[in-house]
């Protein structure tokens, strides 16, 4: 394979991945794509001197790097993220969970957007900014412990994690009576995820214990 055949596959790599990078939801993944295909772009302009496209690319790789920075640094940072509790029926609520209603099923299909009669739910609405981002909804399942029936967030900050932020202000769940979390196992359950904020497998569910 000569040098001209390894310059044009470098180059197509390069515009494929920014292409590629545009059909991504999540916000991280899109600025890492984006940033590599920018930067091999860039670097295949300026073999073949196509200063114009070199710069453009160098350009979009550098602002691509500085979003990357910003994002690693705000996604533990409470003053971007927080968690608002809100009443299980507040209007707003039920709005984001009506929009939203085919992605949250394909998470927890059997989640109903209003508790059943005699049911006691805290319900957080995870915000970044005035953007409403995700619900994460607790029953009241007696005797301190709270059964987590919805924990979700849009596609595009899935990569963040924001549910932790309800996990990690203990107080406010403590405030709301719960002493211990459970989740019950599902298939396609992030464990990952459910390691990070706390919980631990015991048997066919997930638990955790909720700080005083």
């Amino acid at each position: 394979m000569d040098t001209t055949m390894v310059l044009e596959i470098i180059g197509w790599i390069g515009s494929l991945l920014i292409v590629a990078s545009l059909m991504q939801a999540r916000v991280l993944k899109f600025r890492w794509m984006n940033f590599a295909g920018a930067f091999i772009a860039t670097i295949y302009n300026g073999i073949i001197e196509v200063w114009p496209f070199a710069f453009m690319n160098l350009a979009i790789t550098l602002i691509d790097a500085y979003w990357l920075r910003r994002l690693y640094r705000e996604r533990s940072d409470a003053t971007v993220y927080r968690a608002l509790p809100v009443e299980a029926n507040d209007t707003y609520l039920q709005h984001v969970l009506s929009i939203h209603h085919d992605d949250i099923a394909e998470h927890r299909p059997d989640f109903e957007a209003l508790p059943l009669d005699g049911d006691k739910r805290t319900v957080f609405l995870l915000v970044n900014g005035d953007e409403a981002i995700g619900v994460v909804a607790v029953a009241d399942a007696g005797d301190g412990v709270g059964r987590i029936d919805l924990d979700w967030v849009k596609e595009r900050f899935r990569d963040f994690s924001p549910g932790e932020f309800v996990y990690r202000e203990s107080s406010i769940l403590a405030d709301a009576g719960f002493s211990s979390l459970e989740m019950p196992a599902h298939e396609g359950e992030d464990a990952a995820y459910l390691t990070k904020v706390g919980f631990h497998r015991d048997g066919q569910r997930w638990v955790r214990e909720v700080a005083a």
